[in-house]
């Protein structure tokens, strides 16, 4: 059964408003600003986003015509793997010690390695832009559907 409409509505716009700050972590991180990695989960169905997809949202394929939902699916798994590259940057644990993996959040990085993550940012921020339209398009078309299909 599909929570009503009201809430459901309540609920993807909280998940698209934690999508915008797991992307502006994202860039404080390439921007040098100390960013713990667990603030910005790298698997998509941790972030907060993706545990409202992947456990709410899922009855939302009950609805006739919500083949959007696999778009956004799409873009988000995309999103998520474009971080992965920026995440083995900042916080790859190739030859760390121990004690450096222990009390740093962050390896050091070099400038090329920077510019790199620049680049990747770059394609993630694009990504997330159709993910945001998506997200929208979704919003519009559950605001246009009769609360009692919720019912």
């Amino acid at each position: 059964r599909i929570m009503d409409k009201e809430h459901t509505i309540t609920q993807l716009r909280a998940a698209k408003k934690a999508h915008i700050t797991w992307v502006q972590r994202a860039k404080a991180l390439i921007e040098g600003l100390p960013i713990e990695k667990s603030q910005i989960p790298v698997d998509s169905t941790a972030c907060a986003f993706g545990t409202w997809f992947y456990s709410d949202a899922q009855a939302l394929y009950a609805i006739p015509g919500m083949d959007i939902l696999k778009e956004i699916e799409r873009y988000h798994s995309d999103l998520h793997d474009t971080y992965m590259k920026i995440f083995m940057i900042y916080f790859g644990e190739a030859d760390r010690s121990f004690l450096s993996k222990l009390f740093a959040s962050k390896k050091k990085v070099s400038q090329s390695e920077q510019q790199l993550a620049k680049e990747y940012f770059e394609s993630l921020r694009n990504t997330s832009e159709t993910l945001l339209e998506l997200i929208n398009r979704l919003d519009r078309r559950i605001s246009a559907l009769s609360g009692s299909i919720f019912d």
